[in-house]
């Protein structure tokens, strides 16, 4: 018996590979959506800064893992021949669900397609085991499973999305009343000052986020960091400033691009810091498993597996091939363009034919949404209605003679608040151990930063 096992892991290692192809195809949206879809810089700019976060990322993660380990089922209450067919169904399933979306262009979330595949096949073992155990009833499924973990990580999902898009939606519309859609026209400390408070937010986010987990961060240095975060963003609020201003004042550069392709980078990194156990922590897990089963000299059917609730890191060399495989996805994954096109056209300033045509739902949650924004109309004198309406105008805004298709879907300040609010959220939900989905997160901010700019229309899918 112990070569199926074998057989298994190798089948395991194969799956691992179609999963980090499939989920990069997925994920990709979360950090080339705002660059792509301001035209900030060339396509290939976008992706070779995207590829250097993500490779940069990968080598990061190891301390993210055990969640495929211990995050959702007790592994003690499982013998090792039950935890590979738990592991082989769950990726079996993730390879299947991620390349359906992708094929639909929708983004989903593959934290939590790991984590309700986790969920759904722990507890279909355990009702087995319990039907099979005389001593046992349908309430003692909470040995087996971390109820408490998986009902926060759903909860705090679900509260994630509408803090996102809300926060998103207010940001954007602060940003657009100061700056409009004429923002390049702006005195240069305008821009200076956004590009503080925006470069501050993301690099933070990089520090809290997306380097946490590396081996160089020791404890100390993260320690420190975390106690001294008001002078940390303070002394980096004013560098950054006066570095933007210099750069508009005397290198007359363009600031938003530099924020979209730093905040491009941190993104990508924290994405395969953190989103790369959703591919390669459940064959690790599976493979460290074998190694213990096989050292005890034990049946697969009696040994237990609580050695999975121990920390682990993983090997570098696997990091940096999961790493390697993920940039080439990167760079030739049609899907991921599919994806990408999906969230960009949902997200235009302008009206276009956009892959899903709205139904019923759909414009009944548009026709609110638009109305809600739009609640002050109700309560503030015309006066302050005209001005700010003014503020918000594109009827002034001068289009050259080329397609619609060939303009940015949004200019360069909406992207650059894309990038730095879902720094800013995610950041937090991690320096306050919440449960959070990266894609939501950036999705629901696209949308909320979109609203907030009138894009919507009634016939928005």
């Amino acid at each position: 018996m112990e070569n199926i096992y074998i057989y298994m892991i190798a089948a395991l290692a194969f799956l691992a590979i179609a999963d980090l192809v499939v989920g990069v195809s997925n994920d990709a949206v979360n950090f080339l959506n705002s660059a792509i879809g301001s035209k900030a810089v060339s396509y290939k700019t976008i992706i070779i800064v995207a590829s250097v976060g993500v490779a940069v990322g990968a080598l990061t993660s190891s301390g993210m893992m055990e969640v495929a380990r211990k995050g959702i089922f007790n592994p003690g209450e499982f013998m090792f021949n039950e935890i590979m067919i738990i592991f082989m169904a769950v990726m079996i399933t993730d390879i299947l669900l991620l390349d359906f979306f992708n094929t639909l262009g929708l983004p989903t979330s593959t934290t939590v397609s790991i984590v309700f595949e986790l969920l759904g096949a722990s507890v279909c073992i355990a009702l087995i085991k319990i039907s099979k155990n005389d001593s046992q009833t349908f309430l003692d499924l909470g040995h087996y499973i971390n109820n408490e973990k998986a009902i926060e990580i759903i909860f705090g999902i679900l509260l994630s999305v509408v803090i996102a898009f809300t926060v998103g939606a207010l940001v954007q519309w602060v940003s657009r009343m100061l700056l409009t859609f004429k923002f390049d026209e702006k005195p240069s400390w305008y821009g200076s000052i956004f590009s503080g408070i925006a470069i501050t937010s993301i690099a933070y986010f990089i520090i809290i986020k997306g380097l946490k987990g590396a081996t160089f961060m020791n404890g100390s240095l993260i320690s420190s960091l975390t106690q001294n975060t008001y002078a940390l963003l303070t002394v980096n609020f004013i560098f950054w400033t006066i570095i933007s201003f210099l750069l508009v004042k005397v290198f007359k550069t363009n600031i938003y691009r530099i924020i979209i392709m730093i905040g491009t980078f941190a993104l990508a990194l924290a994405f395969a810091g953190n989103d790369l156990v959703n591919f390669i922590g459940v064959p690790i897990a599976a493979y460290n498993a074998y190694l213990d089963w096989s050292a005890s000299g034990e049946l697969a059917t009696q040994y237990s597996m609580i050695s999975l609730a121990d920390k682990v890191e993983t090997q570098p060399f696997i990091l940096l091939f999961a790493g390697l495989i993920m940039v080439v996805t990167l760079w030739f994954s049609k899907k991921a363009k599919d994806v990408v096109k999906t969230s960009v056209d949902l997200s235009r300033q302008e009206d276009v034919k956009e892959r899903f045509q709205p139904n019923y739902l759909s414009r009944n949650f548009v026709r609110f949404a638009v109305g809600m924004s739009q609640v002050y109309s109700y309560v503030l004198p015309k006066s302050w209605q005209e001005k700010i309406d003014k503020r918000f105008d594109t009827t002034t805004l001068t289009v050259s003679q080329i397609k619609t298709q060939e303009l940015p879907a949004f200019d360069m300040v909406r992207a650059a608040v894309n990038l730095m609010v879902a720094a800013v959220l995610i950041s937090l939900a991690t320096s306050m151990k919440l449960p959070l989905s990266t894609t939501y997160v950036t999705f629901m901010v696209a949308m909320g930063t979109s609203l907030a700019d009138r894009a919507w229309g009634a016939e928005s899918a």
